[in-house]
């Protein structure tokens, strides 16, 4: 790994070096590997969301580069599920504070929905947008993806940082293949070789018996939000005198959750734990019931907030408080800010790349089933999933050294950034736009001052158009 001189605090691109390196052993070839660093390079600093030709614009790379750039995301070098476990493991160690709550991790789930009009696009079909926005239609034609994040400590606030971002619908390999998006979830998390015990941290459509058995028989635990219908069961009474034929009864009482609140005075009072929330009293009541799609006890707390109205949550892990269940569920919402930087910063579902080959799909298609179609076919659409898979894997790991580099490295963003900001907030880490601005600024002095000394300034530097950047400067 790069040592700076000594004496000499390293520059930001020389930190972000040091932390790509560690993904080295995912790529079979070096040279894929450089490729990968430049396109990550390119995400940091591009100032336009257009695909593969941004990141060249952007790093002022000669235009012949542009095909050996775009077939990089198609090479079998890169082994994603190896990169994603790799890139897991450097979050894990570059961040100095990971929240942890009873000694465990908070990972953040959750789904989203990417719109894609390409008819040769693979995995593309019709789906269901279920948003209280009326800006968004209730149907759209794209992507349907499910990302993992990890939370961690970013000055007096937190950061989601993005782990792994899958397809998880639109193809269908075999008609034998019975998975479903929880069991996809499930193998995404165990693809991330998180050897530490985690609480996974999911809405309401995570709440489901087959996520718990799953979580469970890792170690890890599952916080979520439960539907407004849900029942749960008291244990059942023993019985009283000879017993009777027949196995004995383990459910007792029905209870339906939604019940639980209408008593209020009976509730417990608490200063909310929330996160931004100062000041406000909240009310909850805590009730460990037998939940059937697991057959065990399970904590639901119940809570009533004087603004947000009423919440039904759950634990699987009967020794968290309720005020930790309310503080962790809190922080779900940082995936979502996540997935807003992802898609309008970054650009990590900004891939345009079609199958020329590909039968063309009609509109507002569904799953594409290809247990029948030929094995050049279904090896050529396993490709081109590959090439999504890498490019969105770049996109995460440039936002993550983004928000590494602004949790620790902030005083140097700051004394970096050359624009100018109506208001800095004291306490809250420089975002992910300002970190991005000042590595768009460095660049050029990376490259000119350690094109001898670091690989990564020297790949993109031999690679750089010269001859439009010597018009520029005689232009000006």
């Amino acid at each position: 790994m790069l040592k700076p001189a000594q004496g000499r605090l390293p520059s930001l691109w020389e930190s972000c070096w040091s932390a790509i390196q560690s993904l080295r052993p995912a790529f079979s070839r070096h040279v894929s590997f450089m490729w990968f660093a430049t396109v990550v390079a390119g995400l940091m600093v591009r100032p336009e969301l257009r695909g593969v030709t941004s990141i060249i614009r952007a790093l002022n790379l000669r235009p012949n580069f542009y095909h050996p750039l775009r077939n990089h995301f198609h090479s079998n070098a890169i082994k994603l599920d190896r990169l994603a476990a790799l890139w897991t493991q450097a979050v894990l160690r570059l961040f100095p504070g990971p929240v942890r709550v009873n000694g465990r991790l908070v990972v953040v789930g959750d789904g989203i929905k990417v719109p894609k009009r390409g008819k040769k696009m693979p995995a593309v079909k019709l789906l269901h947008q279920q948003s209280n926005c009326s800006t968004k239609p209730e149907y759209i034609m794209g992507h349907s993806l499910q990302a993992v994040a990890l939370l961690v400590n970013a000055a007096s606030s937190f950061f989601a940082v993005p782990l792994a971002v899958r397809i998880h619908e639109g193809l269908v390999w075999s008609n034998r293949d019975k998975r479903t998006l929880l069991d996809k979830m499930l193998g995404l998390i165990q693809t991330l070789m998180i050897t530490e015990p985690l609480y996974f941290v999911a809405d309401a459509y995570y709440a489901a018996g087959k996520i718990v058995k799953g979580l469970l028989k890792q170690g890890n635990h599952l916080v979520s939000r439960v539907r407004s219908n849900a029942v749960a069961y008291l244990p059942a009474q023993p019985q009283n005198g000879p017993r009777k034929r027949g196995r004995p009864k383990f459910y007792g009482k029905k209870i339906r959750l939604k019940s639980l609140l209408t008593d209020v005075k009976s509730m417990e009072e608490l200063v909310s734990p929330v996160y931004g929330e100062r000041d406000v009293k909240i009310r909850y009541r805590v009730c460990d019931l037998l939940w059937r799609p697991v057959g065990q006890l399970v904590r639901f707390v119940v809570v009533i907030h004087p603004t947000r109205g009423a919440c039904l949550l759950m634990s699987t892990d009967l020794s968290l408080g309720a005020a930790d269940i309310i503080r962790i569920y809190g922080l779900r919402f940082k995936i979502e800010h996540m997935f807003k930087q992802a898609v309008g910063l970054i650009g990590t579902f900004a891939y345009h790349f079609w199958m020329m080959d590909m039968t063309p799909l009609r509109y507002r298609n569904g799953n594409q089933h290809l247990h029948r179609q030929s094995d050049r076919y279904r090896e050529k659409i396993r490709g081109k999933i590959h090439a999504y898979h890498v490019f969105m894997q770049a996109g995460a790991i440039a936002q993550g050294l983004l928000q590494y580099l602004s949790v620790v490295f902030p005083k140097l963003v700051w004394d970096s950034f050359g624009s100018w900001l109506r208001t800095i907030r004291q306490g809250i880490a420089p975002s992910e736009f300002v970190v991005g601005n000042v590595m768009r600024e460095t660049l050029p002095d990376f490259l000119v001052n350690c094109a001898k000394s670091d690989s990564l300034a020297e790949f993109i530097a031999d690679r750089q158009d010269t001859d439009s950047m010597r018009i520029f400067r005689l232009a000006s």
